[in-house]
C-alpha cells in the first residue's frame, strides 16, 4: 500500500484546471500531469483495494489496467452529444460484478471531482428488463427491501438516490405501499465525501469500510438479478 496516500491535492488541481481548459491542446501539454496526479494514483488505489474487495466479495473485480480496467477513460464520447468538450473533468473508478457486461450491473463506484466526491453502490440506469426484475423483487418480497432500507449501517453512510419516474410504472399498482421505490429508475446508494477524505493516507481503508456499509444494497440487487454475491 502507498505510504503517502494515493490521491493528493494535485489530483484536484489538475481536474479544476482541466475544467477551465477543456481542449486537446491544453491536455496534450499537461498529459504528464494527468498521468502523474490522476491516472497513476488511481491505478495504485485499485491495486491496493483489490485484496480488500476480495474480502467483501470475490465476485467483483478491481482491475488496475490503465486502459480497459476499473478506471474509466478520461475521453468523453461526443458522437451523439451537443457538448463537444473532449475530456471528463472527473476521475471515475468502478468495481464491476463478474457477470456485468457493462456499467449497468451491481457494483461499487468512486467519483473524484472538485466539489463532488462520492462513493456509489448499486446499479445506475439499468436497462428495461433489469429494472423490471428489480421492481418485481420489491413487489414479491417487500420485507427484504424494507430491511435494506432500515439497515442501520447502510443508512449511517448512504442515501438512496438517482432518477425516478414522475408516474407509477406500467404494470404496478399505483397504491402499492412501496410505489416511490418502484418508480426508481436508478437503484443506487450515495455516500458523499470531502476532498480531504480522498487525500487522506487512510482513504483506502475508509473506502473499504464505506463499501462494506453499502454491501446490503449490492447483495440485494445480486439476489434480485439471480447473480451470485
Amino acid at each position: 500500500m502507498s505510504e503517502t496516500g494515493h490521491f493528493t491535492p494535485a489530483t484536484f488541481d489538475f481536474l479544476r484546471e482541466l475544467a477551465a481548459n477543456n481542449d486537446r491542446v491544453w491536455f496534450q501539454a499537461n498529459r504528464q500531469r494527468w498521468e502523474r496526479d490522476v491516472r497513476d494514483p488511481a491505478v495504485r488505489f485499485i491495486t491496493d483495494f483489490a485484496p480488500r474487495l476480495a474480502g467483501i466479495s470475490k465476485r467483483f473485480r478491481a482491475d488496475p489496467r490503465p486502459v480497459g480496467g476499473s478506471l474509466f477513460r478520461i475521453h468523453r464520447d461526443t458522437r451523439f452529444s451537443k457538448d463537444k468538450r473532449p475530456y471528463k473533468t472527473h476521475a471515475g473508478i468502478q468495481f464491476r460484478h463478474d457477470d456485468g457486461r457493462d456499467v449497468h450491473a451491481p457494483g461499487y463506484y468512486l467519483h473524484i471531482e472538485p466539489g463532488s466526491v462520492f462513493v456509489g453502490v448499486g446499479i445506475w440506469h439499468p436497462d428495461g428488463p433489469t429494472t423490471r426484475r428489480i421492481r418485481d423483487a420489491i413487489v414479491d418480497k417487500p420485507a427484504a427491501w424494507r430491511r435494506l432500507r432500515n439497515d442501520e449501517r447502510f443508512g449511517a453512510r448512504f442515501e438512496l438516490a438517482g432518477d425516478s419516474l414522475q408516474r407509477p410504472p406500467v404494470g404496478y399498482a399505483k397504491d402499492h405501499p412501496l410505489i416511490e421505490d418502484l418508480k426508481r429508475k436508478d437503484f443506487i446508494g450515495v455516500c458523499t465525501l470531502a476532498e480531504h477524505d480522498v487525500t487522506s493516507r487512510a482513504f483506502v481503508e475508509e473506502f473499504t469500510d464505506i463499501c462494506r456499509a453499502g454491501t446490503p444494497l449490492v447483495r440485494y440487487l445480486c439476489r434480485a438479478l439471480a447473480v451470485p454475491f
